[in-house]
């Protein structure tokens, strides 16, 4: 769900679970995403279309769904199994990227919590027009 501040800027505010509850405000949420994308996660594209991609081992099967959840419009690829590694594959692109994931990322991720993470996800925007 989303709340239009008075200065018109648009910010998550909480999320709607599936039964139509919501829970407590996305702080949580949001932290853990952007720790776990500053860690493990990539800002890129495929040249034509800006993405967001998280790429783990299968035993973190849990987050992943956590992270569908969550993020509802988001996507989980795999498992896959190449080159000895099994993995699943999250990614965020096209409208739910632009619409929810840039101004979470926006809000969050700064340089001083990691100037590389910061970095990688400025040149995507610049590379993409966001």
């Amino acid at each position: 769900m989303f709340h239009v501040t008075s200065d018109g800027e648009t910010s998550i505010l909480f999320h709607v679970l599936p039964d139509g509850e919501t829970n407590s405000p996305l702080s949580f949420d949001a932290g853990l995403l952007v720790g776990i994308l500053v860690g493990e996660g990539s800002f890129g594209g495929d040249g034509k279309q800006p993405q967001v991609t998280l790429r783990m081992h299968i035993r973190h099967r849990a987050l992943f769904s956590w992270l569908i959840d969550r993020f509802p419009g988001s996507r989980l690829y795999g498992p896959y199994h190449h080159g000895g590694r099994s993995y699943y594959q999250w990614m965020a692109r096209g409208e739910y990227l632009r619409e929810v994931l840039i101004p979470l990322l926006d809000q969050h991720l700064t340089p001083d919590i990691d100037e590389y993470a910061w970095s990688r996800y400025l040149a995507m925007k610049d590379r993409y027009g966001l």
